[in-house]
């Protein structure tokens, strides 16, 4: 399924009928407010035009968070095609529920959850899969997880990625929100559903096993003497 450019689907899935008229304006407001100054006022503004239907506000969503969602979507499942399908399963879940959104959470953390809950929904339909086929975990020129520095050195960028795969799922979600794709704690307790302090020590503790799995040998010789 996977398309080139993420084509958006939900103009062919929601009636026509229920777009609106109104237009959320990427500069400013219909209400007069800079989004650039009031961030939170265009999140809001995004969630009211999507409840009531209108499709360019579901665009403006994709605008703004649809290149870190594929980001992520593809450091968790490892292809660009996978991510690419997990976004636009989101967006399409996101259109199903909006009218259960309470706005107990911002518009764009409400819709990383929905991001995340489908990357595992997707992993776990591709063990069951595997499982059946009796495939080998990996196929061959399968494409690797976006480093966060491109330059480093592929045996490097391999050593780290084996790591992350070894931490434990929360973990893992939180260090790539934080250190990969630049959420704050705020943020990501609102996407995972834990508390700011869970977050931070989470992240702590993530980065104290990566630290002891790819620190040389000899240092850690060194620190114990």
């Amino acid at each position: 399924m996977g398309t080139v450019g993420l084509a958006l689907p939900w103009r062919s899935r929601i009636p026509a009928q229920r777009e609106r008229r109104s237009r959320v304006e990427p500069e400013r407001l219909a209400s007069g407010v800079n989004q650039a100054a009031y961030p939170g006022a265009e999140d809001a503004a995004l969630s009211a035009a999507c409840r009531a239907g209108d499709l360019r506000a579901y665009e403006r969503l994709f605008e703004l968070h649809g290149a870190k969602m594929k980001n992520l979507a593809r450091n968790l499942l490892g292809t660009t095609a996978d991510a690419e399908d997990a976004v636009q399963e989101t967006f399409l879940k996101v259109q199903r529920s909006i009218l259960s959104f309470r706005g107990q959470s911002s518009f764009a953390t409400w819709t990383f959850r929905i991001l995340i809950n489908t990357c595992y929904d997707a992993r776990r339909s591709r063990l069951r899969k595997k499982e059946v086929t009796s495939e080998p975990e990996g196929e061959e020129g399968a494409e690797r997880p976006e480093p966060r520095a491109p330059g480093a050195h592929p045996s490097l960028r391999m050593a780290i990625e084996r790591a992350v795969a070894t931490l434990s799922a929360q973990q893992r979600e939180v260090f790539l929100l934080y250190e990969v794709e630049g959420f704050h704690h705020a943020e990501i307790a609102g996407v995972l559903g834990i508390s700011e302090t869970a977050s931070k020590n989470t992240l702590f503790q993530a980065k104290k096993s990566l630290r002891q799995l790819l620190e040389p040998p000899r240092s850690r010789e060194a620190e114990r003497r």
